[in-house]
């Protein structure tokens, strides 16, 4: 019989009064079958050096590493790991029954003794900003914990999302001279790149807060942060947090720095704040690869810190499927002892995420006129892609007009 995994809140309960600072980890599925080799000798060393209290596996947008994802999770649980397997809800239909796939995603989960599910909504499909459930669909994550909770009661412990600066959809880029107008707390959560700032509104905000408390009571039993770079932020986060009646422990999701061009993407991409020294100190070392990571040690440590002191019991790191800056973090706070020197990024390249399933611009499709690259996508999921099999006269490439579903994207 298959044993079962326990469930994270009852861990951390047991731990509350122990003082010691514990770590938990997340990995993703990378694209190639090296790269999953190589991570499962990682997550084995990890958890051995660390000894984790959960180990995350994340959820490719779509579904698009759906069974790989759940492969990589039961992986973990048959292997020491508490695994907390990431799921999201919307566009998961399967055979024409949109909660299909979700339910056989848990069932899976029940057979093989994981316990712990983080309910996550999902990207919508491509050309779309918006979700339209199928007829007895989800719609987001608190559809899903609701779901989890009808069907199997307490079995499995829920985790929720939470976004200390706003998600990024309650994210808005201001117009010229607004900032004037900010709020104390709008001040202190917007964020700026290119010329342009970017805050998710008090009035926003608060409908936030007012929906994770939703997703709490209706039966989720902790919360994981969306990664963020000033610590003062989670502060607040929690502040409001207890002040809206949302006392479930808040576990703060700790984005590794690695390397330069990855820190300017996800922070651009999800808006996140980036305090001035912080962004002059990247800048003044972006040539400089070894220089950033070092970096990113000496910073994550003075953020864990700063977490333990205002009383965090876990930091959550968003590993990247790597080690070395994780245990200089670690060697840092005394939690493990010479683990940075010692550590081997040699696979760093099989690291590859396999990425959302839904093509976006940019991205390599194949269809039966051949490959393309796509260069538009259009609101009624219309693709406009440019044909690289062929080629007209002066060089010029055609251009193909595809609906959703007569082209698949190229991992």
């Amino acid at each position: 019989m298959t044993s079962c995994d326990p469930k994270i809140i009852d861990l951390l309960n047991e731990k509350k009064q122990d003082g010691e600072i514990l770590v938990s980890l997340e990995y993703f599925p990378p694209r190639t079958e090296a790269g999953v080799q190589n991570l499962k000798e990682r997550m084995e060393r990890m958890k051995t050096n660390l000894k984790p209290l959960f180990t995350d596996m994340t959820w490719g947008a779509g579904g698009s590493t759906a069974d790989l994802s759940l492969q990589l999770a039961l992986h973990a649980k048959q292997t020491g790991h508490v695994s907390n397997m990431h799921l999201t809800c919307t566009n998961m239909e399967k055979d024409g029954d949109p909660v299909a796939a979700v339910r056989d995603a848990l069932q899976q989960c029940l057979d093989g003794g994981i316990r712990n599910i983080v309910a996550l909504r999902g990207d919508p499909p491509a050309g779309q900003d918006q979700w339209t459930a199928a007829e007895g669909g989800f719609t987001c994550a608190l559809d899903l914990v609701k779901y989890i909770r009808k069907e199997y009661g307490d079995v499995f412990g829920i985790a929720v999302a939470g976004y200390p600066e706003g998600h990024p959809n309650a994210i808005t880029e201001l117009k010229e001279g607004e900032e004037a107008t900010l709020s104390e707390s709008e001040l202190a959560r917007c964020s700026h790149f290119d010329g342009k700032t970017y805050v998710c509104k008090d009035e926003d905000f608060q409908k936030e807060m007012a929906y994770l408390k939703e997703k709490v009571d209706a039966g989720a039993d902790l919360i994981m942060t969306q990664m963020f770079f000033d610590v003062e932020v989670f502060k607040t986060f929690v502040k409001e947090c207890r002040a809206f009646g949302i006392n479930c422990p808040i576990v703060p999701g700790l984005m590794c720095i690695n390397a330069y061009p990855g820190f300017k993407k996800m922070t651009k991409f999800c808006k996140t704040r980036v305090p001035k020294p912080l962004e002059d100190k990247m800048e003044s070392m972006k040539d400089d690869p070894e220089a950033v990571k070092s970096f990113g040690v000496e910073f994550g440590a003075e953020v864990c810190q700063a977490l333990a002191e205002f009383g965090v019991e876990v930091l959550h790191f968003y590993t990247l499927n790597l080690e070395k800056v994780v245990y200089g973090i670690t060697d840092a706070l005394k939690i493990t002892d010479n683990l940075y020197e010692a550590s081997n990024e040699s696979d760093a390249t099989t690291m590859v995420a396999v990425g959302s399933a839904w093509a976006r611009v940019g991205d390599k499709v194949k269809s039966i006129y051949g490959e393309g690259i796509v260069k538009e996508i259009r609101a009624n999921s219309e693709a406009v892609i440019e044909m690289l099999s062929w080629e007209l006269a002066g060089g010029q490439k055609p251009t193909a007009y595809l609906q959703k579903g007569s082209y698949e994207k190229i991992f």
